[in-house]
C-alpha cells in the first residue's frame, strides 16, 4: 500500500485556505482545521482530511452558516441550551465545550447541549479538553441516520458517537472515543475507496443481512450498531445509539432519528444536536487522579493471552498513533486519499491555489503537487 508523508502544520495549511476560499472566517477554518488534523494524527483516518469536501460542500450550497457565532438561549448555574446558529460543527463544540468547564469550575458540573449545529469531527476532541482543567469530559452528538436498528431493514439511526474522557496521575488519562455503529460510515468509505471488503459485522444490505461488501452497505443498506447481529449483542448498541439520541436531538430541540437529513445530502441543515458535559473530580470524593491510573494500570499490566498483544485501555491506540506522527514529523496518508484531495475539479471548486506536499517513506519518491485555476487568489 502505496502512502505519502505530510506535516501537519501543511494539512492543516491546506484545509484553511480551502474552508476560507469559499467564505468561511479564519477562525471557524481553524477551528475545523484542528479538529481533522486531530482525528488524523489520532489515527481516525475516517475523520479527518477524508471529511474536508463535505464541509466545503455544505458552506457552497448555504445550507452551512459562514456569519455569526453561537449563542446560549437558556442557562442556569450547571445548564446551557445553545443554538449553533447552523455554523461548523467545530465552532459550536468549542463553545459548549468551553461553556460546559467555565460552569463545572463554578458549580461542580456544566451539561450544556446545543441545536442548530452541524458535524464537529471526531467526538473525544471535546471530551479532551476538560483534561486541561483536570476534569472529566463528555461529549455527544446524533448525526444522519445510517444505522438500521436491531431486527429492522430501514435506517433511523446516527452512528451517535460519544466520547468520554478522565484525568490520571502524571498526564496519563482515559478517552473513550466511539461510534454507536459497529463502524463510522467513513470507515467503510474508505474501504470502498481502497477497493477492500469490510469485515462481517460492519454493516448489512438492503435487506438487513450482514454484509462484507463495502458498496452494498453505502447503496440501500446501512451500518448495524455495536455488537452486530442480535446474536451477538447488537441491541446493547442499538440502546446506546437512542441514548445519545435522547441527550442531543430529544433534549436540544433539534432533529432527530429519520428527520435529521439524509447523508451528504444538501437539501436542507442538518439541525444536528449535540451534548458536552464537564464534571469536576475535587466536588467529590478525594484521589481521583490516582484511582484512575490504578485502574488503567490493572487493566494494562494484567497477564497476557497472547504476549505480543498488550491490553490497552481507551486512548492508548491513539496516543501510539500520535507518538508516531511526531517521530516522523507529519501523517501517513493513502495515497488514494492525497489524489482525491489534489483532483482539478477540487480546485476549481474552491477557486483557491493550494499545494500539498507529501514524501514517500515506503517509495523513496517525492510528490508535490499544485494546481492553479484561472481566478484563482
Amino acid at each position: 500500500m502505496r502512502r505519502c508523508l505530510i506535516s501537519r502544520v501543511e494539512v492543516q495549511g491546506f484545509i484553511e485556505r480551502c474552508m476560507m476560499a469559499v467564505g468561511t472566517k479564519p477562525h471557524h477554518a481553524r477551528s475545523l482545521a484542528e479538529v481533522l488534523v486531530a482525528a488524523d494524527s489520532r489515527g481516525h483516518y475516517s475523520h479527518g482530511l477524508n471529511r474536508m469536501d463535505m464541509y466545503v460542500k455544505d458552506i457552497k450550497s448555504g445550507v452551512c452558516a459562514v456569519d455569526g457565532e453561537p449563542l446560549a438561549e437558556k442557562q442556569s448555574a450547571a445548564t446551557a441550551l445553545v443554538d449553533g446558529k447552523n455554523l461548523l460543527g467545530p465552532v459550536v463544540g468549542n463553545f459548549c465545550m468551553n461553556l460546559a468547564i467555565r460552569k463545572a469550575k463554578e458549580v461542580g458540573i456544566g451539561w450544556v447541549v446545543a441545536h442548530g449545529s452541524n458535524h464537529f469531527g471526531i467526538a473525544g476532541f471535546y471530551a479532551m479538553q476538560a483534561l486541561k482543567d483536570n476534569m472529566i469530559g463528555m461529549s455527544f452528538t446524533n448525526t444522519s441516520p445510517l444505522v438500521v436498528p436491531t431486527r429492522g431493514k430501514e435506517r433511523t439511526l446516527g452512528t451517535n458517537p460519544l466520547s468520554v474522557a478522565a484525568p490520571a496521575k502524571d498526564g496519563d488519562s482515559f478517552v473513550l472515543d466511539t461510534a454507536t455503529s459497529a463502524v463510522a460510515l467513513g470507515k467503510v468509505e474508505l474501504s470502498e475507496r481502497h477497493g477492500d471488503s469490510i469485515p462481517d459485522g460492519w454493516g448489512c444490505d438492503p435487506q438487513g443481512k450482514i454484509t462484507a461488501d463495502p458498496k452494498r452497505v453505502l447503496t440501500g443498506g446501512g451500518l448495524v450498531p455495536i455488537g452486530g447481529s442480535e446474536a451477538t449483542g447488537g441491541y446493547k448498541g442499538y440502546g446506546l445509539g437512542m441514548m445519545v439520541e435522547v441527550f442531543c436531538g430529544i433534549l436540544a430541540g433539534a432533529h432527530y432519528s429519520k428527520y435529521v437529513r439524509t447523508w451528504k445530502v444538501t437539501d436542507r441543515v442538518a439541525d444536528l444536536g449535540q451534548c458536552f458535559v464537564a464534571i469536576n473530580p475535587d466536588n467529590f470524593a478525594a484521589g481521583f487522579n490516582e484511582r484512575m491510573s490504578d485502574l488503567l494500570s490493572i487493566q494494562r499490566n494484567q497477564d497476557l493471552a497472547d504476549p505480543d498483544a498488550p491490553v490497552l485501555t481507551p486512548g492508548d491506540p491513539e496516543r501510539a498513533s500520535l507518538k508516531k506522527c511526531e517521530e516522523m514529523g507529519g501523517i501517513l496518508y493513502h495515497i488514494n486519499v492525497v489524489k482525491y484531495m489534489m483532483r482539478p475539479s477540487h480546485f476549481r471548486e474552491t477557486r483557491c491555489s493550494h499545494s500539498l506536499g507529501a514524501s514517500f517513506p515506503d517509495g523513496g519518491a517525492s510528490l508535490t503537487t499544485s494546481y492553479r485555476q484561472p481566478g484563482c487568489l
